[in-house]
């Protein structure tokens, strides 16, 4: 059995440093890595770690107990363990932990070699266990995010299961000294399972060492643990009871390994937040704003002000630029026509009219151009209405009169293309006097597709979308 149990234990510890030694060395020529609150050993953490102890076993649920409660002399035993950690966040990680002690019990202490005067039998117990113990960190987990004090002191708990192996001795009361073998376990039989659970609490040395007191208690799930009997028979009735169980005080030492500073189960997320929070108000610096002012006084700061000499008064964009919005090249400033364009030499506003042989209106007329329909449709749509409300201005200004003519494209049949033409013109026409265009000057006509901006497009498949799309129009003739 102590093969065995010592063959695990030196696998159980080769191991981790196995592996740290393969993470040191995987790549020597890699830059140190950065913290993060990520549980990832790629992130800067150490997260293996190996523990030490030694304590006092104190049988305290069996036939035969270690504590007397004061009839009688408490028994101590002794106790050893060693364990191979693995952080698996912050908060929490497991242990693998190989125990050996001895627990004393009964009317006097085995060791002695002395005679037992009384009624009641003495026992011993040699114990050899293997467990993976879960180890929650509630420092870590309930740890409240306003507190910014050192992180030194922190309570674990712990619970797992294994396999315990041990041999019982008693000594039966008498005269002369005797000590037999009262029962025996192997391990890894399935009558050695067992459970054990309880709190440590952690100081924090260095980066490198930790030092703990633990509390365990130990459910062995046997009734003949303490050394009392076998079975349901004589001294193994003194209590009613099917398990021996115990608590394992120990004081330990916990050396931590790998080539960080920090690690995992020391790490507090909350911490390294308010770290990096500080360190960014270190960096930050008052933005000056304006730096180099705003000579035109338009509101906009030279730093970003694409136009430097912008007129007194003029209303300007975002980037500093005087407003132009019909863009003839006069400023609204300056602009007495704002929404309709004219020459610069007009102060903004249009000449006379300029009327061909063929009556169309020419010249500044385009601003009227480019009122087009969706296919199979008279309504008016919203990119239309700014070139509409422009040509109010226009229609008012001049002293002709229009024709509001409709056209369509070559597709569907001309009767109905011709009707289509005159719902389209007079939408127009309405929309235009609704809006403030005079009525007087203004006359709805629709052409169908007789008379088509893109000619070549009949049949309508000769042609792209975008020129079929351009036919399908309202446009004005000077009267």
């Amino acid at each position: 059995m102590k093969q065995n149990l010592l063959s695990f234990l030196a696998i159980a510890l080769l191991l981790p440093m196995s592996l740290a030694g393969q993470q040191n060395s995987a790549d020597p020529n890699s830059a140190p890595q950065s913290d993060s609150s990520s549980a990832k050993s790629t992130n800067g953490f150490n997260e293996w770690s190996v523990s030490i102890g030694a304590g006092v076993p104190l049988i305290q649920s069996s036939d035969m107990t270690s504590i007397k409660n004061g009839n009688g002399k408490n028994l101590f035993g002794y106790s050893a363990y060693v364990s191979v950690d693995k952080a698996i966040t912050h908060a929490f990680g497991l242990n693998l932990q190989y125990d050996r002690g001895e627990t004393r019990q009964g009317e006097v202490n085995t060791k002695d070699h002395t005679p037992i005067s009384g009624n009641y039998p003495a026992g011993r117990t040699q114990y050899d266990a293997i467990s993976i113990l879960g180890d929650l960190n509630f420092s870590n987990l309930l740890r409240r995010p306003d507190n910014k004090s050192t992180f030194r002191w922190a309570l674990h708990g712990y619970a797992g299961i294994g396999s315990l192996a041990y041999r019982s001795y008693r000594q039966d009361p008498g005269p002369v000294y005797n000590q037999t073998l009262n029962k025996e376990i192997k391990p890894f039989k399935l009558n050695s399972l067992f459970g054990q659970a309880g709190a440590g609490l952690k100081f924090k040395i260095n980066n490198r060492f930790d030092i703990e007191g633990r509390v365990m208690y130990v459910v062995t799930g046997d009734d003949e643990f303490d050394g009392a009997g076998v079975g349901q028979s004589g001294y193994n009735l003194v209590e009613d009871q099917i398990s021996d169980n115990f608590f394992n005080t120990t004081l330990g030492l916990t050396f931590k390994l790998g080539k960080h500073e920090s690690h995992l189960m020391w790490h507090d997320p909350l911490q390294e937040m308010y770290y990096k929070l500080d360190v960014l108000n270190d960096k930050s610096q008052d933005l000056e704003v304006c730096k180099k002012g705003d000579v035109d006084n338009d509101g906009v700061c030279d730093d970003w002000d694409r136009q430097l000499d912008t007129p007194a008064g003029a209303r300007v964009d975002g980037a500093g630029v005087a407003l132009d919005i019909d863009l003839d090249g006069v400023i609204d400033l300056n602009d007495k026509c704002v929404s309709v364009p004219g020459p610069v030499e007009n102060n903004g506003c249009p000449t006379t009219m300029d009327n061909s042989a063929t009556g169309f209106v020419t010249n500044e007329s385009t601003i009227m151009k480019g009122i087009e329909f969706d296919l199979n449709s008279d309504r008016i749509l919203p990119s239309n209405r700014p070139i509409l409300n422009n040509a109010i201005n226009y229609i008012n200004a001049s002293n002709n009169n229009f024709k509001v003519i409709g056209g369509t494209d070559t597709r569907g049949k001309e009767a109905y293309n011709q009707k289509l033409s005159e719902r389209r013109a007079n939408n127009v026409k309405n929309y235009l006097i609704q809006n403030g265009a005079d009525q007087s000057k203004l006359e709805a006509l629709g052409r169908g597709e007789k008379d088509l901006l893109y000619p070549e497009c009949n049949p309508a498949s000769k042609c792209p979308e975008w020129k079929n799309r351009a036919n399908r129009r309202v446009y004005f003739e000077a009267k």
